[in-house]
């Protein structure tokens, strides 16, 4: 089991120094969130990959689907070269009561799963030189351009992991996931409506991986939730039924705190491990 810290706040200067705290703490990664306006991500976490020297780092999440995929695969790009290979790139359709209707993006839940998919296609394999894609959203065409100018490669080989986020037990979403390096999983019953993860959900979701994936090897499956401060004892207790169903993330999120006090004192606290 890893353990990876997500910063709840909108606030860089703080996001750069609780970064530095939670690598010198032996934390695993440490996550930003990506808001439709605001704190840019992929300039905070660039700011830290050169504050830092071994922290994986990554979003959480970012929802590609009203997105640009070229732009999204230039910044990770950029990010992978100058953090040396620490990126995680976690996606999502979105959460569209976080302005998508406000500011004109799409909100059809189909359509946008569209975008994701062909985002992610198109960020894969422009990552590997491919410059052709044609979609129902995107089309690209070669360009002599690129002939001239050709982009750097990854450091990550043969890409950067991609974590999705997937509705357990949709076949679909599930499908989505599969293609790529992990899950987010959320459980969505068939109202629409979510329930908690439990460690048996895990031991179904992993169960499911071992099934359907030609190799089940080195893919994660990523459970975010909270443990509380000073009492690793209890911490353990939560995680451990998780790691034992197959979990090999633990992301330790503080969504609902007000104060950055006890965020910085859990993060100096270390991982629960």
């Amino acid at each position: 089991m890893k353990y990876g810290f997500v910063f709840p706040k909108s606030d860089v200067h703080k996001a750069i120094e609780f970064a530095k705290e939670a690598e010198n703490n032996g934390w695993d990664a440490f996550f930003v969130w990506e808001s439709l306006y605001g704190v840019d991500a992929w300039i905070t976490l660039t700011a830290i990959a050169s504050k830092t020297k071994k922290i994986r780092l990554g979003t959480m999440i970012t929802p590609l689907s009203r997105m640009k995929p070229w732009k999204v695969a230039s910044e990770i790009l950029t990010l992978d070269l100058i953090s040396k290979g620490r990126v995680v790139f976690s996606v999502a359709l979105g959460a569209i009561d976080t302005g998508f209707a406000e500011f004109g993006e799409e909100t059809d839940k189909k359509i946008r799963a569209e975008l994701l998919d062909e985002g992610l296609e198109i960020i894969t394999q422009l990552w590997k030189g491919k410059f052709n894609y044609k979609g129902t959203h995107y089309q690209i065409r070669e360009s002599p351009f690129f002939n001239r100018h050709p982009p750097p490669s990854l450091i990550q080989q043969p890409r950067v992991p991609i974590w999705v986020v997937a509705a357990w037990p949709w076949e679909k979403s599930m499908k989505r996931a599969l293609k790529y390096d992990g899950i987010l999983p959320a459980i969505m019953l068939k109202k629409g409506k979510f329930e908690k993860i439990t460690p048996e959900h895990v031991r179904e979701i992993k169960k499911y991986i071992v099934e359907k994936r030609q190799i089940a090897d080195n893919f994660d499956i990523v459970i975010e939730g909270t443990t509380p401060i000073n009492d690793k004892t209890q911490a353990q207790e939560i995680i451990k039924p998780f790691e034992k169903a197959g979990a090999t993330w633990w992301i330790e999120s503080m969504w609902e705190e007000t104060s950055l006090d006890p965020v910085l004192e859990k993060i100096r606290e270390g991982p629960p491990n």
